[in-house]
């Protein structure tokens, strides 16, 4: 049971894959987590609102947290697909809870990943983006979504992989280890596999990431060039943003990590791992907000 004069604190981390939830209070911090469904405003806002609001509700439940404290609650959203303020504002506006902030995904897992501190971050799971937090200020690139960004995310590699596929099929590339594993998992019919890539969400190829970089540690070749691209668009990345031989890199997602064993040695003489997950940034920013709002009333 939360004390009456306590602030519930909401922090939501959505992507392709899943929603999760942190839930607490300003003097307690967080007291249950929950997972749930999908959550991408881009791919479908109405159901990213539906998950997020039952993945909330699964955790308060756990905490304690009655539905008259959740309505009056400070949350953080931050979710794939955000593609500006009236995203946000839509999102925002489906949502019962008294004080929301949505935003993409992005600004949580630096917070989530750094701190308050100095450093760079590649964030590849299901997208990807690169940033930099230089005296609390972010900058970030990438994360514009599958359909025209997240080079060497987990929805990319997945989607090179079937397009590999594809070729070996035709007969203007030739089959790996890899390649055929990835055919089997359709029977081996391209009409299968077909059929899959024209519903598919980038979640749904993102679950032919782990095929993908277990076959390049394993030194299928078409594996680890794959990878090798991905690792390079990284790189270029990186030194847009100004990165430097030791400065503070960090590497999250489910994706990232991975990547490490492609990065140059000398990019990883800085290397820390994080602090904490976008979960925690957005329970993070949530707590700030709520704090700002007692200290100005």
């Amino acid at each position: 049971m939360i004390n009456s004069g306590d602030t519930v604190i909401i922090g939501v981390d959505g992507g392709g894959t899943g929603c999760r939830v942190a839930i607490g209070t300003s003097s307690d911090g967080v007291l249950s987590r929950a997972e749930g469904g999908r959550a991408n405003a881009a791919s479908d806002a109405a159901l990213a609102v539906k998950n997020i609001v039952f993945t909330v509700e699964d955790a308060a439940r756990l905490a304690g947290i009655s539905e008259a404290a959740l309505s009056q609650a400070t949350a953080h959203i931050g979710i794939a697909g955000i593609l500006g303020t009236e995203d946000s504002a839509r999102i925002a506006s489906a949502l019962p809870y008294k004080t929301i902030t949505v935003t993409d995904d992005r600004p949580t897992a630096v917070t989530g990943a750094l701190g308050n501190q100095d450093g760079y971050l590649l964030s590849v799971g299901t997208g990807a983006f690169a940033a930099a937090n230089k005296a609390g200020e972010f900058t970030f690139l990438g994360g514009w979504g599958f359909y025209v960004a997240d080079q060497g995310s987990g929805a990319w590699l997945g989607r090179a992989g079937l397009e590999q596929v594809m070729l070996c099929h035709d007969g203007l590339a030739d089959h790996t280890p890899l390649t055929r594993a990835l055919f089997e998992k359709f029977g081996g019919d391209p009409n299968e596999l077909v059929s899959f890539s024209m519903s598919a969400k980038p979640g749904d190829f993102a679950t032919l990431a782990p095929d993908i970089i277990a076959g390049a540690h394993a030194e299928d070749p078409w594996g680890q060039a794959i990878m090798k691209k991905g690792a390079d668009h990284l790189i270029r990345c990186l030194a847009r943003l100004g990165f430097r031989t030791g400065d503070t890199l960090c590497l999250t997602g489910g994706i990232g990590p991975h990547y490490a064993g492609y990065l140059p040695e000398s990019f990883l003489s800085g290397r820390m791992q994080p602090l904490g997950s976008a979960l925690d940034g957005a329970f993070q920013l949530a707590s700030s907000n709520a704090t700002q709002q007692l200290e100005s009333n």
